[in-house]
This record gives structure tokens, sequence and C-alpha cells, in this order.
């Protein structure tokens, strides 16, 4: 389940405040014999917010946001929608080709395609483009040597295929490195005021039972750039902390947990605090562990677990946890030490991204 969140959301954890990167990243899912869920799913994410989609139920891409409109011409959607159900032909068919060489009949499976592109506000640029089944690893694109990286002997058939001419990897890298960022700069030129607004977190320290880790919970910011970390008399601490993943919430603001493992008598000793620090806000936001900072339901501390903001941010989490699940698909695969997929996004899945279909395998 870790990784699960970050990876779909395109988020990486920042020490400190840092330089602002922005993403276009596209998902698509199709999956087998998954009761109540789309046999084929398309995700469009702007900056972890998602912009675009479609599924195999509904039949048509739709907008998630109201400025998307602004980047589209009238025929947009209806070219979307036409690209959408051509590509849910092909996945279709690939799913049925990776079993057959898997030798596998029924049951569960999913096939993935996910690319995209990133831009920093110091101009560097960054493109991947990669391919997924049951969630592993199956194919990636190198840019630097227009070649196709297979992550097993299954899928070395659809390396020889696609190295045999370059000519899809070739397309690919000029997508990725142009027209993807076309796309992206308009897209981030429309939504600003959604996509670059700086909101600060509510921060509160938790607790179950006195014996319980101490959760510092920081909810409701603006961007997803942050870093949740615990200090002892000033000194970062590193062990006995955990920290969790950003979750998204339904207003489009972030999450994010990380739990100390402390007894009473040893902060009680000590100064420990909760740091937030957000990118784009210079000030850090702090909260001393002190008793009557803390939220329980044992003792007289303060507010309880029963309480309906305490209630309100855990089912927040799970919410937004199942959403954003149930939006990009069944499976996704863990990043690994940044060399599996790192979701930075192409473009849309419209006449900026022409003759970018999925390719057959």
């Amino acid at each position: 389940m870790k990784g699960i969140i970050l990876l779909v959301l395109g988020i990486g954890l920042l020490h400190t405040a840092s330089a602002v990167t922005h993403s276009l990243k596209y998902f698509f899912t199709a999956s087998s014999e998954v009761p109540n869920f789309p046999e084929f799913v398309v995700v469009g994410m702007v900056d972890g917010v998602q912009m675009v989609h479609y599924d195999s139920n509904s039949q048509r891409a739709v907008p998630k946001q109201d400025w998307v409109n602004k980047a589209a011409d009238p025929q947009y959607w209806e070219r979307n929608t036409g690209n959408c159900k051509g590509n849910q032909q092909t996945f279709k068919a690939n799913i049925d080709i990776a079993k057959q060489r898997f030798n596998q009949s029924g049951g569960v499976h999913t096939f993935q395609w996910m690319y995209g592109c990133e831009l920093g506000d110091d101009g560097i640029t960054r493109g991947d483009c990669q391919y997924g089944y049951d969630g592993a690893d199956f194919l990636s694109l190198d840019k630097s040597t227009l070649t196709w990286t297979a992550a097993n002997q299954k899928a070395v058939i659809t390396k020889l295929k696609l190295d045999a001419t370059g000519a899809v990897a070739n397309n690919y890298k000029n997508y990725l490195e142009n027209t993807c960022i076309e796309w992206l700069k308009k897209y981030v030129n429309f939504g600003k005021d959604t996509l670059e607004r700086k909101v600060r977190p509510s921060v509160s320290l938790l607790q179950k039972t006195p014996s319980s880790p101490v959760t510092c919970h920081a909810t409701g910011f603006y961007p997803s750039g942050v870093m949740v970390f615990w200090q002892k008399d000033g000194q970062e601490q590193h062990g006995d902390v955990e920290h969790g993943e950003i979750l998204q919430n339904d207003d489009g603001t972030f999450q994010k947990s990380t739990h100390l493992t402390v007894t009473p008598e040893e902060w009680k000793n000590n100064k420990y605090q909760c740091v937030v620090q957000l990118a784009g806000i210079e000030d850090d936001i702090t909260k001393v562990l002190i008793e009557s900072e803390i939220q329980t339901n044992f003792g007289k501390t303060n507010r309880g677990s029963n309480d309906p903001n305490t209630i309100g941010l855990i089912i927040g989490g799970v919410i937004a946890l199942l959403v954003i699940i149930a939006v990009v698909g069944v499976v996704i695969w863990k990043k690994k030490n940044k060399k599996g997929f790192v979701p930075a996004s192409t473009s849309d899945t419209d006449s900026e991204n022409s003759g970018k279909g999925i390719q057959k395998i």
C-alpha cells in the first residue's frame, strides 16, 4: 500500500521547501475479472490534481477541472473520447497476450501504461514512459539510447519488436521533450489559480494510548511538497520515527502523518517538537510535544479521538485513499530507488497526444 499514493500523485518528499516542479501525468489501466470496477480507466493529472477521466463504463472522456476547458477547442473531448476507446481495445488485447506469455488463464490481471513529463522552475525537464503487468515492471523507455528495457524475459519479445526500427522510441522522445512540455505549460497557465495556490496546513498531535506512538498530523495544505519530521532538543530524529504517505483530501488539498515512538518520561524530560515545512511557504510550522497539545481518547487531555474533527481526519484519509486507488487502477507497482516508473506526465490524450497510442505488445 505504501508507495501507491506517492506514485499515483507523483509526489516526492522534500526535506525542505524546494523549487517548484510542475508535472503532467497519464495513467492507463486495464483489468480483467475485477468485480464492480471498470475494465479500462484513464486518468490525467496536473501537479497531482485529476483533470481528465475516462472509463469503459461511461465511455466518455470528461474534464474534472473547469480550467481544463480553457485549453480545449470545441472538438477536444470528442477526440479524447475516440482515442480512449481505441486504446481500450488495444489494452484488452494486451492483457490477453500477456496472459498467454505468462501461461495464465483466468483470474485478476492488470496491464498499465504510464507516461508523462515534468518541468522545474529552473527550466529542467524530464519524461518517462513505462508499461507494467500485474503490478510489476514490464517495459520502459530509455530516451538516451532510444531503446526499450525489458524487466523480465516475457517482455523481451516486445522489446525486440519496438527496437527493430526505433521509430516508436523516437516518437515518444520527441513527444515527452516537446509536445508534452508545451501542453503542461498551457495547463499550468490556465489552472494557475488552483495549481499555484499556497495553503498552510493545520497541525495536530494525536495519540491512541499513553504507550502508543505520537502522531504529528498535517492536513489541508497545498501544494503537496511537504516535509513533516520530529526534532529532539533541536536535532532531527530519525530513529523511532515512521513517515506516512501523503494523501489527497476531497477538496484537493493534502495530508500527511509522521509517527514518533517515545515514552512519556522521555518527552517530558526533553523538548520534542514536530516541524512542518511546506514548499512555497518560508516559515516552518512547529508543534511542541506537551500534554495539553495531544488529542487522545484517554484521560482528560484536550480533545479525544471521539472528537468529530479527529474522526473527520481519519475518515477523510481513508476516503481519499480509496478514491485514489479506484481512480487510477487496481494495482500500481512501487518505485524502486527511483529506478521504477516515476510519473511525469506526457500530455493529454488528445491532439497533443496524437500518434501516442498504446502499443500492442
